[in-house]
């Protein structure tokens, strides 16, 4: 889990200021805020709303009169940033991980064939399309988001193996979409793996992301009923001094090795082709979409927090400090590369030969590389008090067979962390391509 993420940093190509707003937070100092231009429609000033953040920062309702006018600016750039909705990929997939997240996947009802998915995805794509930028959903708005920018909406839709067969579509299934192999270190819930429709929501508002959650949830109408919902969490951006990579809940720097857009192969490795075929995607309708992987991973808390910092520095081969390798010196950053070979006084290497960084690097996997999302969640606790609390693992990559099924398997055979952690929901989905103007996600595949 811990070496391959995305960084919290907004870029250019995820963002854009809406109208009436403020453009992303600069990447290279996440603390600068501008005075705004002008006020949205869907204003920032609702009392409650920004009260509410001062409860959370300061601990008192009166700090929101009290607050300089550069904390109010600082609210106004967060809420006005947005994602595109029409692009070459759905959006959520390179786009910068957001503060909350909602995963729900959804069954089609008894006698929804192809027409009814149709029109479900086109009013899915309709109101994804609006509240990513920041307008209320065309009928029944809940208002739950009235006050809100865009937040960095944004919503993902991706169909599941049977969806296929219950639209007739079977000949149109990619080989990619078969079922996972088994691993041993699963322990499933099958009521809460798979589905036929996948939706990824995130935001950088929890009311915005909630808000999106009910849209979809109200326009599935008869036509699909709810399979299973998770919600996550993650840093808000701007939170830390400066942009940096993420920390899951056993409090490690989580995702150094991601791949990057700027890698010369990473449309190859994250996307299919524009022209896909036998062994490069699949069928037509899936060019320039993903393949995604989500598991629900329970984090053994109490089991991890009662090793010393040594020993879990030694389960991840990396110090829980700065991210950095155990084989680099002391003014090294995580992106300084690991010494696999490198061994101490007594001949005994510096990363272990299990430790979790070693044995998911691309170089130790035949180059396998994908790109993690994840979200962190928290249900509670059960009857004893363990935590029920963990990590919502999320993969892209254009070829699960090549990205995630070969590093899972290396780590079934040996991993350190295997033993604080528990797979117990999974699901593969197929992502088509964006939509373009005037066209819903899945277009291609459901009238093509």
């Amino acid at each position: 889990m811990a070496d391959q993420s995305v960084p919290q940093a907004r870029t250019p190509e995820a963002t854009r200021k809406a109208p009436g707003g403020h453009g992303p937070l600069d990447s290279d100092n996440a603390e600068k805020t501008t005075a705004p231009e002008g006020i949205s429609r869907r204003r920032l000033l609702g009392t409650a709303g920004a009260t509410g953040l001062v409860l959370g920062g300061a601990g008192a309702a009166a700090g929101y009169a009290a607050a300089p006018s550069s904390a109010a600016a600082a609210l106004t750039s967060l809420g006005s940033e947005q994602a595109m909705f029409h692009g070459k990929h759905q959006p959520g997939i390179t786009t910068p991980m957001q503060a909350r997240g909602h995963l729900v996947a959804f069954d089609l009802a008894a006698g929804a064939g192809r027409k009814e998915a149709a029109a479900l995805l086109r009013r899915w794509s309709d109101t994804a399309r609006r509240l990513m930028a920041g307008e209320p959903a065309a009928t029944r708005d809940t208002d739950v988001a009235r006050d809100a920018g865009p937040s960095s909406l944004t919503v993902t839709f991706g169909f599941g193996h049977n969806f296929f067969g219950r639209t007739g579509l079977e000949k149109q299934r990619p080989v990619a979409l078969d079922p996972l192999p088994d691993f041993s270190s699963d322990h499933l819930d099958k009521n809460r793996s798979n589905g036929d429709l996948w939706v990824q929501i995130g935001a950088d508002d929890a009311l915005v992301a909630f808000h999106a959650l009910r849209a979809i949830q109200k326009d599935a109408g008869s036509a699909a009923r709810v399979r299973w919902q998770m919600n996550g969490f993650n840093r808000s951006p701007g939170a830390t001094a400066h942009p940096m990579t993420a920390r899951n809940l056993m409090g490690q720097v989580d995702g150094t090795r991601n791949p990057k857009p700027a890698d010369a192969d990473f449309d190859e490795r994250i996307f299919v082709p524009e022209q896909p075929g036998p062994g490069k995607g699949g069928p037509a309708w899936m060019a320039n979409g993903s393949y995604v992987v989500v598991r629900r991973i329970r984090m053994l808390l109490d089991d991890w927090e009662k090793l010393s910092l040594k020993a879990q520095e030694d389960v991840i081969g990396r110090r829980k400090s700065d991210g950095a390798p155990l084989s680099a010196g002391s003014d090294a950053t995580e992106t300084t590369e690991m010494d696999l070979e490198k061994t101490d006084g007594s001949g005994k290497l510096v990363v272990p030969i299990n430790a979790h960084a070693r044995i998911t690097r691309p170089d130790q996997n035949g180059g396998a590389a994908m790109i993690r999302r994840p979200f962190s969640y928290h249900d509670g606790f059960d009857a004893d008090g363990v935590p029920d609390a963990g990590l919502l693992f999320i993969c892209w990559q254009a070829d699960p067979l090549r990205g995630f099924v070969p590093v899972q398997r290396k780590l079934d055979r040996g991993d350190a962390l295997s033993q604080f952690i528990r797979h117990e929901a999974s699901g593969l989905f197929a992502v088509p391509g964006g939509a373009t103007e005037g066209e819903y996600v899945g277009q291609r595949l459901l009238e093509g």
